[in-house]
């Protein structure tokens, strides 16, 4: 049966980051972060702060932010053979994180341990009990992630079931069973729960699939149903290979099927706006049939599946779409989306008495941007100004007449050094009802039309000056189309008080690049 309260565990910033493809920068773990805090998540696994410079720094960067319901834990391995943890670089750099909770991964497998580790059974288990009591005395929650546990299980179950029944002595808090190379059946899984909650019943157990069989998220809920106590997942089944369990389809199930309350209602209404933010932020293409989240999770095409719609939503719906923060499509026409609107004008403080027809227009308008390339769950600061532009009295404080850019090779005297292109950006903006004709080089056209716009903004808003642009992506759009195709350009900001995101497209990446640009300024002195 399952368990009264059930834990989610969040890998993403992790386990999530080791996707092919994906490279978080700082700024995107803490925005991340706080997410993934909002949405309701109990634990966030921030990363492994003894792996890479950029980790260390989110830690560092994490003891300013201030989390409502999330606590973070840093992970890593066990001590070293033949090493105490005092003396464990890796194990120090955890201790330095400062976060309350710690996740070991330690070998749950005597395969593993010793063709892989290189040491021997007993060494592995003295490395667990260790390594869990030292964190236990610094006042940690510690969870213990048995690593390869259940193909190790499968091989020598009672030397697995050690390395649990080891940590749980320690004082480990919890003891997450992973399915490292995610190969597991239900069947052959729930067999070795049994067998664990027989060996440990009175240590609470966690489970942590891979989706190498693609059953990473049926085998996270059966666990659960078996007793499992905590669910460790992945934001829209980031991981290594084939993925993670999605912790964004668990979270929906265990809520909507099992009828655990994970998080609240208003936080599950969130959950397509979170996939779509992490997605944006992580610069991958979404998953179009994602289940719950996804843009065509309740998309109907089939002329018989529509009539039926029209009926009754329940026809050809498993659940209503607006539960989860979806809309229905019918794929001619698209049915209303104006609650997640109204959420999302609530969200950015837009206090102004739309008429029903004005939201209307809104929406309409919001549809056909994204027509156009554009995409505003990962770029709330444009879609604020998209808003905002639309309301009686707004004034843009500035207008583009033109802009022109310049690319030449810089000259060098040293025939062996590359020659680096130079960018000359020229702008002509009216500020006030004056024309404002500006130039300004930098190391590429966007670093150039950024000089040159602040160039020409900042005498008359000198704010714009502490303004800085802290990450760009770009995202083709029609891959079909080639070196033709639309792109999508996202600008991140700061004024080191606030971060916001903005968004362009176009065909042309400049264009998309200064649309972008030029809404991180104005959004700067809107919110000034």
């Amino acid at each position: 049966m399952p368990t009264d309260r059930v834990q989610l565990y969040d890998t993403t910033l992790r386990d999530g980051s080791q996707m092919e493809g994906i490279s978080l920068s700082v700024e995107d773990k803490i925005r991340i972060t706080k997410k993934l805090d909002e949405l309701g998540m109990e634990w966030i696994e921030g990363g492994f702060p003894g792996s890479n410079p950029k980790d260390a720094e989110y830690f560092r960067r994490l003891q300013g932010v201030t989390l409502r319901n999330a606590k973070v834990a840093a992970f890593g391995g066990t001590r070293k053979p033949g090493v105490i943890c005092e003396a464990d670089p890796n194990i120090q750099s955890m201790a330095a994180a400062g976060t309350p909770g710690i996740t070991l991964v330690g070998k749950a497998s005597l395969f593993q341990v010793q063709e892989i580790l290189g040491t021997t059974a007993e060494e592995n288990l003295a490395m667990i009990a260790d390594t869990v009591k030292y964190f236990k005395a610094l006042g940690k929650t510690v969870f213990f992630d048995a690593e390869h546990f259940f193909d190790g299980f499968r091989g020598d179950p009672d030397y697995s079931l050690q390395c649990l029944a080891t940590a749980a002595r320690a004082g480990a808090d919890g003891l997450a069973l992973c399915d490292t190379n995610g190969g597991m059946t239900t069947r052959m899984m729930l067999e070795a729960i049994e067998h664990v909650q027989r060996r440990v019943p009175d240590t609470r157990l966690g489970i942590h699939c891979h989706n190498d069989a693609g059953l990473a998220v049926a085998n996270s809920i059966a666990a659960v149903e078996a007793g499992v106590w905590q669910v460790q997942g992945c934001v829209n089944g980031y991981g290594e290979r084939c993925g993670n369990a999605d912790i964004l389809t668990v979270v929906a199930n265990l809520k909507l099927k099992m009828g655990l309350d994970v998080i609240d209602d208003e936080q599950l209404a969130r959950l397509t706006e979170v996939s779509n933010y992490v997605n944006e932020l992580a610069n991958m293409v979404p998953n179009q049939q994602a289940p719950y989240v996804g843009a065509s999770a309740f998309a109907h095409k089939a002329g018989y599946h529509v009539a039926g719609m029209m009926k009754d939503a329940r026809a050809y719906q498993h659940i209503d779409p607006e539960a989860v923060g979806n809309t229905s499509r019918v794929l001619v026409s698209e049915l209303s989306g104006q609650r997640n609107l109204l959420m999302k004008l609530q969200e950015q403080g837009i206090d102004y008495p739309f008429t029903q027809d004005e939201i209307k227009a809104l929406l309409e308008r919001v549809k056909e941007r994204e027509s156009q390339g554009y995409q505003y769950e990962g770029a709330e600061a444009s879609f604020e100004l998209l808003v905002r532009r639309t309301l009686p009295g707004y004034q843009q404080p500035w207008e583009v007449e033109d802009f022109v850019i310049v690319e030449r090779r810089r000259r060098s005297l040293d025939r062996e050094q590359l020659n680096e292109m130079l960018a000359e950006a020229m702008v002509k903006l009216r500020i006030n009802g004056e024309l404002q004709h500006t130039a300004a080089e930098g190391n590429g056209p966007v670093n150039a039309l950024d000089a040159a716009t602040r160039k020409a903004l900042s005498a008359v808003h000198p704010e714009l000056l502490d303004v800085k642009l802290v990450d760009y992506k770009v995202r083709i759009l029609d891959s079909q189309a080639a070196t033709g195709a639309k792109v999508r350009v996202l600008i991140e900001s700061t004024d080191g008080e606030r971060y916001w995101t903005t968004v362009g497209s176009s065909t042309d990446i400049i264009e998309a690049s200064w649309l972008a640009l030029a809404d991180a300024f104005e959004y700067a002195l809107i919110k000034r």
